[in-house]
């Protein structure tokens, strides 16, 4: 029977979710031909082609797919056995990246818990907008990031779908104003991205009344009265509540949450960290609606 090392399979999955040979050589610090040798050696050992390659960026073929799950649970059943067997507890550190509203919502709570089970371990988050944590994370700022994307991503990462819903104060009715006020973040905003788009193609005039980079600051805004924004549900504050008139206002395309971290080549911290995250954050509940 084959045997698939692990050696190439973090290869593979770190060449996946860099998107390239070159890129993965230098995370792994391998030379650019030991790591497409490692590759076309487990290529001979499932049979199959497992990349598409277009220039210096590459892509998973079907099959190339289906392995890519499977080597995640492959190497996260290893990484645990080694874990345990050794006993050695977490400890390091983590820098995390994840969006303002996950960070004033419930990620207290969430760390709060993966804290007390590994006392040792020290978390370092930056909150900010998904893009700019994409960028520290690519910069290796960032060790772990929750990033909000418009589409869904690819299958390089564990991702999964936020509903999002238009939001306004239960005391006050924006939403029937034009132009219609809105509270979003700055330019590069996936929720303000999306509340653009689909207002421009329903020809819905607004405009922008307050902008804050903060999720605080979005949500007094609102809670003031002064105007209508989008948030996945799963956040939505408890002083706030969903619009679901939706003959006030169009519905809304749901966003996508991708956790990014170097899965071939972080540590066991990071791995552990990112797995009880996504698993969290994927199960909350959406908040309340109102008409």
């Amino acid at each position: 029977m084959t045997t698939l090392p692990t050696d190439l399979l973090r290869t593979f999955v770190t060449v996946l979710e860099l998107g390239g040979i070159t890129a993965a050589s230098a995370r792994i610090q391998r030379s650019q031909p030991a790591v497409t040798l490692q590759i076309q050696r487990l290529e001979a050992l499932v049979g199959k082609p497992l990349l598409l390659r277009q220039g210096r960026t590459v892509s998973a073929t079907d099959d190339g797919r289906i392995l890519l799950r499977y080597a995640r649970d492959i190497l996260a059943l290893n990484d645990a056995a080694i874990a345990r067997l050794s006993r050695q507890p977490l400890a390091g550190t983590v820098r995390l990246g994840i969006p303002n509203e996950f960070a004033s919502s419930f990620l207290p709570e969430i760390l709060g818990r993966f804290a007390q089970r590994h006392p040792d371990l020290a978390i370092e988050v930056k909150c900010a907008l998904s893009t700019e944590l994409l960028k520290a994370f690519h910069d290796r700022a960032l060790d772990l990031v929750f990033a909000l994307h418009a589409r869904p991503p690819g299958a390089s990462a564990p991702s999964w779908s936020e509903p999002v819903a238009w939001v306004i104060s239960p005391q006050h009715r924006p939403h029937l104003r034009r132009p219609l006020p809105l509270i979003v973040a700055p330019e590069g905003c996936v929720y303000r991205q999306r509340i653009e788009a689909v207002l421009q193609e329903e020809r819905i005039p607004s405009r922008v009344l307050y902008s804050s980079p903060s999720f605080g600051g979005i949500r007094a805004g609102v809670a003031a009265g002064l105007g209508v924004t989008v948030l996945a549900e799963s956040i939505i504050p408890s002083e706030l509540i969903r619009l679901s008139d939706s003959r006030r206002l169009p519905p809304l395309e749901p966003v996508h949450v991708q956790v990014h971290h170097d899965a071939g080549n972080a540590s066991a911290a990071v791995r552990a960290l990112a797995g009880y995250m996504a698993e969290h954050l994927a199960s909350r509940r959406p908040g309340q609606s109102a008409g």
